[in-house]
């Protein structure tokens, strides 16, 4: 069954509305979507490593919309929309105290957010909650968004037949490991 969904991904990666779909995933993960951009970045810079750069730059621009349609949920919406999401992450307790470290930190805590497998949407959320300065929060999302898909296209392009070969010899440990760190990135939401 996996082997058959990574086909599939795969061919919609290579397919005419796989720019559209990742422009889509990139830009709704960055403000309530649970799952990655990286899903669809991976099989299309498999399928095209030509176009890493273009990809890379697609998710970034995406992404960088979305986290600012998730600040303008927390800084817009917060009672009707952010509170629940973020009640929903299971960050409701600690958001008072995190408000406080969020104006000492906020550029570090965006950009680490944006990097990592942690829940990114939440800190675009939160950013709005908490009035972080909105250049602030830009500058940091596009270094973090950045940084992390031109890191992982630019390493696909560079390895990319070598990379392709492990991901599908070793498809299942892949997974787990994907899956590991997307589950990982919500328990520290919980944790911080």
């Amino acid at each position: 069954m996996l082997r058959k969904l990574y086909d599939k991904t795969l061919a919609l990666a290579a397919g005419r509305h796989a720019k559209s779909a990742l422009f889509g995933v990139s830009f709704a993960e960055s403000s309530f979507f649970p799952l990655p951009p990286d899903l669809l970045l991976i099989p299309m810079v498999i399928a095209e490593r030509h176009r890493w750069l273009f990809y890379a730059t697609l998710c970034t621009i995406a992404s960088v919309i979305g986290g600012l349609f998730g600040y303008a949920i927390g800084y817009l919406l917060f009672e009707q929309l952010a509170r629940p999401l973020i009640e929903f992450y299971g960050y409701g307790e600690k958001f008072a105290s995190f408000t406080d470290r969020f104006h000492l930190y906020g550029a570090w805590i965006v950009f680490f957010a944006g990097v990592t497998p942690f829940p990114y949407k939440v800190i675009t959320i939160a950013s709005g909650a908490a009035g972080l300065s909105l250049p602030v929060f830009i500058i940091a999302s596009i270094f973090a968004r950045g940084l992390r898909f031109f890191l992982v296209a630019g390493l696909l392009y560079r390895y990319g037949t070598p990379i392709r070969t492990f991901i599908e010899e070793r498809l299942w440990l892949v997974f787990t490991v994907g899956s590991a760190l997307l589950i990982g990135g919500f328990l520290l939401v919980k944790v911080l």
